[in-house]
């Protein structure tokens, strides 16, 4: 089991510290009566999805032993119009460089989004993800 402490700081504030020792703040914006001093629950929420499959796809490619030059990720949501406007597409583009055969990356991609990726699997939303490979063009799975 998975716990953590999250304590309100006042205002819409809120802060905690993770099991592994990290320190975390939350808040809202200023036009919504927050003070800015933290990200969006949301804003955590798509940093995690791409965090979790990020580090699965480089432990996957590890195995295969291949490690790329460059890994970087753009993620977006879309949310519902109607409360509670939960995330109902969740769309993670992986841009990788390096010598890597294709198929390997595809294969890592996979991979992490259909079994190992715990954050994904735990949302209540459609994943989809493309990439591209040294700059080639977008190619959605």
């Amino acid at each position: 089991m998975l716990e953590q402490m999250i304590k309100w700081d006042g205002e819409f504030t809120f802060s905690g510290v993770t099991p592994s020792g990290h320190e975390m703040k939350m808040d809202v914006a200023e036009e919504f009566g927050g003070s800015n001093t933290g990200a969006r629950p949301t804003e955590l929420l798509l940093n995690a999805v791409a965090g979790c499959t990020g580090i699965d796809i480089i432990s996957i490619l590890k195995k295969m032993r291949l490690e790329p030059d460059s890994f970087e990720m753009v993620v977006n949501g879309r949310r519902a119009d109607d409360h509670p406007k939960r995330f109902t597409t969740v769309h993670i583009h992986y841009a990788i460089n390096g010598d890597l055969p294709e198929d390997k990356v595809v294969r890592a991609i996979q991979l992490s989004m259909d079994k190992y990726c715990s954050v994904s699997h735990s949302l209540n939303a459609e994943i989809l993800a493309s990439y591209s490979l040294n700059g080639e063009d977008e190619i959605k799975l």
